[in-house]
């Protein structure tokens, strides 16, 4: 593994709280269909993969099913660790907390 990124997003849309956790569940459900690593946190999830263009292509399909979704606007914070070689994994970061 040579990349990660945890991803918060956040749909402006009307129906309130319950439609923005709609719209999120249907981003983690392309997250999980995407075949990588995962880890789903209350504020982001973190995904694993074996290169950057790997991950950017997962965010721009996480932020195009927002906007699928009917949402108004999407903000997305993303955080990106890239290395040449491998990178500290989730299960190296946060195994013995699990």
């Amino acid at each position: 593994m040579k990349a990660s990124m945890a991803i918060q997003v956040l749909p402006t849309c009307e129906g309130g709280t319950k439609e923005v956790v709609r719209i999120v569940d249907e981003v983690i459900k392309v997250i999980q269909d995407s075949g990588l690593n995962y880890v789903v946190a209350p504020f982001e999830t973190t995904v694993e993969g074996d290169s950057m263009d790997e991950i950017l292509d997962l965010l721009k399909k996480c932020e195009a099913k927002v906007m699928e979704e009917g949402a108004d606007s999407v903000l997305c914070y993303i955080k990106l660790n890239h290395g040449k070689e491998s990178i500290l994994g989730i299960d190296e970061k946060i195994g013995k907390y699990q």
